[in-house]
C-alpha cells in the first residue's frame, strides 16, 4: 500500500516536472498594462479584462462580434477583397498568405451589417492580429464601402479600431486611405447618419489621423493606447518628459479627444441605447 501511494505521489510530481499537469486552472497570464499576474481562466472569463488595473486587452474580431451583437445576426459585407502589391514590396505576398492562413482572415479589417439589441447597424471591428490591424488598400476600402452601403440603406456605423497605422508595405497607397476614409465618413454625415467609433488597444497612427476620430461619438475602453505617433518620437522631438498616462484613454478623455470611456460588459448596452436616443430602432 505505502509504495502505490509513493507511486502515485512520484507520477503526480513527474506530470507537473514535465509541465503535463492536467489541471490547468491554476496558469496565470501578466496584464500588459500593470504587470500583475491573473488566472488565465478568470481572465478569459471577463474577456480579457484585468481585474486589477481593469486594462481591456485585445480581442479578435469574431471574439468581438460575439460579445457585442445579436446573436447569429453579423453578415459580413466584401469579405472576398485581398490586398495586392502596389510597390512591389519584397515578400509581402508570402506574408499575407501566411497571415491569411493563420488568421482566417483576408486582411485587417471585418465590415458587415448586424444587429445589437433589435437595431440594425453597419460595423467594423478591425483585428491586430492581422498585421497590427495596419491599413493598406483592402482596409481603406472595405471601411469606404461599410460607409457607402450606410448611406444607401440610412443605417448608423459602428467601428471598433485597433491599429498601428498606415501599412508600410504599401507605401502611398496606404496613405491614401486616410483621405479616402474621410471622405466616406463626411459623405455618412452629410446624409444624416450616425457614427460611433469606439477606440481599443491600440489604436495609433494613420488611423487615428483618419476615421478613427471623426466619429460624432468617440468611445474608448479604459487603459487603452491612443495616439498617433510613439512616445519616444514626441519626447525626443520635444525634448521634454511625458506624463506617464500620455496616450492612454483617460488621458485622451480629460484633454477632450475622447468622449466617454466604457467597460466592456456595458458596451453592447451603451451602444444601444445610444442608437436608441439617436432614433434608430424605433416602430
Amino acid at each position: 500500500m505505502g509504495e502505490n501511494m509513493f507511486d502515485s505521489f512520484f507520477s503526480v510530481v513527474k506530470k507537473r516536472f514535465n509541465g503535463n499537469n492536467d489541471d490547468d486552472s491554476r496558469e496565470t497570464v501578466k496584464c500588459p498594462r500593470c504587470q500583475s499576474p491573473v488566472l488565465l481562466q478568470k481572465y478569459e472569463e471577463l474577456h480579457r479584462v484585468c481585474p486589477d488595473c481593469n486594462y481591456h486587452g485585445r480581442l479578435s474580431s469574431s471574439e468581438r462580434i460575439e460579445i457585442t451583437f445579436d446573436e447569429g445576426s453579423f453578415a459580413e459585407l466584401d469579405g472576398n477583397l485581398i490586398s495586392r502589391n502596389p510597390i512591389d514590396f519584397p515578400e509581402y505576398p508570402e506574408k499575407q498568405e501566411e497571415l491569411r492562413k493563420n488568421t482566417g482572415l483576408n486582411d485587417a479589417v471585418v465590415t458587415g451589417t448586424a444587429m445589437i439589441k433589435g437595431i440594425k447597424t453597419v460595423a467594423g471591428i478591425m483585428d491586430s492580429r492581422y498585421m497590427m490591424g495596419s491599413m493598406g488598400s483592402v482596409v481603406g476600402e472595405k471601411i469606404t464601402r461599410a460607409f457607402e452601403y450606410a448611406v444607401e440603406n440610412q443605417l448608423p456605423v459602428i467601428l471598433f479600431t485597433a491599429s498601428g497605422g498606415a501599412r508600410m508595405q504599401e507605401g502611398i497607397v496606404s496613405l491614401m486611405q486616410m483621405a479616402k476614409t474621410a471622405g466616406a465618413v463626411k459623405r455618412h454625415s452629410d446624409a444624416g447618419g450616425l457614427y460611433i467609433t469606439v477606440l481599443t488597444d491600440p489604436t495609433t497612427g494613420g488611423v487615428t489621423a483618419s476615421f478613427a476620430s471623426l466619429g460624432d461619438i468617440i468611445i474608448a475602453e479604459p487603459k487603452v493606447l491612443i495616439g498617433f505617433a510613439g512616445r519616444r518620437v514626441i519626447e525626443s522631438t520635444i525634448r521634454q518628459r511625458l506624463p506617464e498616462d500620455f496616450q492612454l484613454a483617460e488621458f485622451m478623455q480629460e484633454h477632450g479627444f475622447v468622449d466617454i470611456i466604457v467597460e466592456r460588459k456595458k458596451m453592447r448596452s451603451t451602444l444601444s441605447h445610444l442608437l436608441k436616443i439617436h432614433g434608430y430602432g424605433e416602430a
